[in-house]
């Protein structure tokens, strides 16, 4: 269950920079509008040390990372929700992610226009709300219109359905997005049918220039400050700067170049963090001769569901799962010293999965 993140933002605000920066994937980026006119797709490897560690005291034949799945999606304008530019090519790529990672350019350069005339993040951020907030409303007109039709038949078990629908109206035409909506278990399984532009969670990545890069500036200060009472993340990278770290050869000479800079660590690393957070997402680890792996999960999944995002058959046939906390594994060496020391626990179907969990699952099918 890889996860998938769109990457939006107006045109020319250093999208296609993250994304050489994030995947290496070498996307055209060039100074005017609708430079990435089809999605560029990349996949990038989550940065875990704990794999590498486990490797290294198992030797399997082969080591496997978590990945997330990047979409450079092209620049969104005024109008996009009407279909304006390239609008709804956009708009459908969107909704096929699972976050959202917008774009905001908080940098001047006079060489890189800017499609409105002046650098403002802020003004730039309230028109791809604005946009994808357009776009939530006509769903959900559709939606309500189709669900009076079906309580003018009299089917009650529909109105909880009604109720959720105008009541994510009522916000939209507010100016605010669905993700601020309060919503209860019921009303958010309800809600996943809606399929809502404006209900995917966002981290706002605040594009800066050299200078800004540790501290931030002005531009920064003023999306935090607009952003503050929503529910999503800020993070503040300098996306050329991180793109020559990523075209360097060797670990060593990335190291050097971030230390010139006064950073601790690429930005990729925070942006990949910040996203996992961001959708609630924890990794388990496999570990064995054959492989070591990391498996992405959803934060409080059960131990049948994990087994599952091996293969089906694991969560069908579950039985069991063997389970060893990372630091005990690191700590002793291997499994068998784990075993042997009362550090493996047998756990069934109601075990909630830990982040960092080495896990073995016992099924029959």
């Amino acid at each position: 269950m890889a996860l998938k993140c769109g990457i939006v933002g107006l045109p020319n605000v250093g999208k296609s920079t993250l994304f050489n920066c994030l995947s290496n994937a070498k996307a055209q980026a060039a100074n005017f509008p609708f430079c990435t006119v089809e999605p560029n797709i990349g996949v990038i490897t989550v940065p875990d040390e704990r794999i590498n560690m486990l490797a290294r005291l198992v030797s399997p034949e082969k080591v496997t990372p978590a990945t997330i799945e990047i979409v450079d999606i092209a620049g969104l304008v005024k109008g996009a929700s009407k279909g304006e530019g390239l609008g709804n090519q956009f708009l459908a790529t969107i909704r096929e992610s699972d976050a959202i990672i917008h774009v905001l350019r908080c940098f001047d350069d006079p060489n890189v226009v800017h499609v409105d005339g002046s650098v403002n993040p802020v003004r730039d951020k309230e028109i791809i709300d604005t946009e994808l907030q357009l776009k939530d409303l006509e769903t959900l007109e559709k939606r309500i219109r189709q669900q009076e039709k079906i309580i003018k038949a009299g089917d009650k078990v529909v109105k909880k359905t009604m109720e959720l629908l105008e009541k994510f109206k009522t916000v939209i035409e507010s100016g605010k997005s669905a993700r601020s909506v309060e919503l209860d278990d019921t009303e958010k399984q309800i809600s996943k049918e809606f399929f809502l532009l404006t209900a995917k969670p966002v981290l706002y990545l605040c594009n800066v220039d050299e200078a800004s890069a540790k501290q931030g500036n002005k531009y920064v200060d003023s999306v935090k400050e607009a952003v503050k009472n929503e529910n999503a993340e800020v993070l503040v990278v300098a996306a050329a700067i991180e793109a020559e770290i990523a075209m360097l050869d060797t670990f060593e000479e990335r190291q050097e170049f971030l230390t010139e800079m006064g950073l601790d660590e690429p930005g990729d690393n925070k942006l990949i963090r910040s996203a996992y957070k961001l959708v609630k997402l924890e990794t388990f680890l496999t570990a064995g001769p054959k492989e070591v792996r990391a498996w992405t999960i959803s934060k409080g999944m059960l131990a049948p569901e994990a087994a599952g995002v091996i293969h089906s058959d694991f969560e069908k046939g579950f039985i069991r799962a063997e389970v060893i906390k990372y630091s005990d594994y690191i700590s002793l060496g291997s499994e068998h010293a784990c075993r042997e020391a009362g550090k493996l626990s047998i756990e069934g179907k109601d075990y909630v999965m830990q982040d960092g969990d080495v896990a073995l699952f016992r099924f029959n099918v």
